[in-house]
């Protein structure tokens, strides 16, 4: 299973693939280039990356390649620019690499095929790489949808189960609808059993992707988050680009607030 993403911090196919991988918690990394430049400025910080002691786009390139167990390449049609370099590099250093062509196929297809090369290859550390966002203004949710449904897929091989969350009541039972990601945790934790609290504190981060299967649908129909009409998306947007980021996202992020603030009463601690 897939441990860890790195790219190279460019808009477009690399951010995403290092926001899905914050999404459900995976580490992620890679090496970046001095003053961690991209094409709109500087990679904000809560990118966990390396800087190189150079600018050069190329010598960040080959060290990710250099520095990952293989090399996913997610374009729409012939490979490109800085794209085809990489492919280029981990061919000359023969280094698993490979292409997926999102014209060819559709996002899960694409899913499908990078699983069976993650599989085959043994792959650890995934290198993802593709175009900048200015070059294909849609590759980021494409790359995002891609690497999402590899987590997906890799959780349920895993056979990581977590039984279906049903609260003891709706909102509209009691007689409010949270606005906010604070009142949806809130509501959260007084209506799931204890079983249910205490299997979600103590889960571990790295399979935070398995309580998306058991809460992520109840989160969206207790809270209303399927018509985009309800005040909490309004609010998640308001703060957050719809460029890069979605209701699944808004749905996360309610699901690790809620595990952080279960932790602090329902997590099992060893005593010595």
């Amino acid at each position: 299973m897939v441990s860890k993403i790195i790219s190279g911090g460019q808009t477009g196919a690399d951010q995403a693939a290092l926001d899905a991988a914050i999404k459900f918690n995976i580490e992620h990394g890679g090496w970046v280039p001095e003053g961690r430049k991209r094409e709109n400025g500087v990679l904000p910080l809560k990118y966990r990356m390396q800087e190189m002691d150079t600018t050069n786009y190329a010598a960040r390139t080959r060290k990710n390649v250099m520095d990952s167990d293989g090399t996913v390449l997610l374009a729409r049609g012939p490979l490109r620019g800085g794209t085809l370099l990489t492919q280029k590099i981990a061919l000359q250093a023969d280094r698993p690499c490979c292409h997926i062509d999102l014209l060819a196929m559709d996002e899960f297809e694409g899913s499908l095929l990078l699983n069976s090369f993650v599989t085959e290859s043994d792959i650890r550390v995934l290198n993802v790489a593709g175009p900048r966002l200015s070059n294909d203004p849609g590759i980021y949710r494409s790359v995002k949808a891609v690497i999402e449904a590899l987590i997906y897929m890799q959780v349920l091989e895993e056979g990581i189960e977590f039984e279906a969350v049903q609260p003891s009541e709706t909102p509209e039972q009691a007689g409010y609808m949270p606005e906010t990601i604070e009142q949806s945790v809130r509501f959260l934790e007084k209506n799931l059993s204890f079983k249910t609290k205490s299997g979600i504190a103590n889960l571990d981060d790295g399979h935070i992707a398995s309580l998306y299967f058991s809460l992520g649908d109840t989160v969206k129909e207790l809270f209303q988050l399927h018509g985009n009409r309800s005040p909490l998306v309004d609010r998640y947007f308001q703060r957050n680009s719809r460029q890069t980021h979605d209701i699944d996202d808004l749905v996360m992020d309610i699901i690790k607030r809620l595990k952080r603030t279960l932790e602090d009463d329902y997590q099992i601690r060893v005593v010595e």
